[in-house]
């Protein structure tokens, strides 16, 4: 009698196997969402009016450290600025992190033009080989007239 009864009691209670991802979904719904908002957000800078010119963007796998260069002529690293003598020390300290950097400057328009190829001279002498200018695409349907 008592086995019996634990049999009858097995076959009522019989667990539930099947997967519920729901709550798996609502938490990747709202990382989703919270990565899509933060996303735009985490660039850090200065604002600057970068010339337009035409061409394609540079596509590289290697590391690139971005100095800002503003409209009175100082520089920036991201939202730090940085004195003209220190900016070469500072890149080193980096390089050293990784030997594969590139440095790319991002002049203002208004920013004096022996500024910016000044800064790029200073990187050149200081064995930075791969140094770029950055530059805003020219908008569409502003071709040559």
């Amino acid at each position: 009698m008592f086995v019996n009864a634990n049999r009858r009691q097995s076959k009522r209670y019989q667990r539930n196997a099947d997967i519920n991802i729901t709550n798996l979904m609502d938490v990747m719904m709202v990382l989703l969402v919270v990565f899509m908002v933060a996303a735009p957000l985490m660039t850090s800078g200065i604002a600057l009016d970068l010339p337009k010119v035409g061409g394609k963007a540079m596509e590289g796998e290697e590391t690139s450290i971005n100095i800002s260069v503003d409209k009175d002529g100082y520089y920036y690293i991201g939202e730090t600025e940085i004195p003209a003598d220190k900016v070469v020390e500072k890149l080193n300290a980096m390089r050293e992190a990784n030997s594969e950097l590139t440095v790319t400057i991002s002049g203002d328009t208004g920013a004096e033009y022996g500024r910016v190829i000044g800064l790029m001279a200073i990187l050149k002498e200081a064995g930075f080989e791969k140094v770029g200018l950055k530059t805003e695409p020219k908008p569409l349907g502003q071709g040559k007239k």
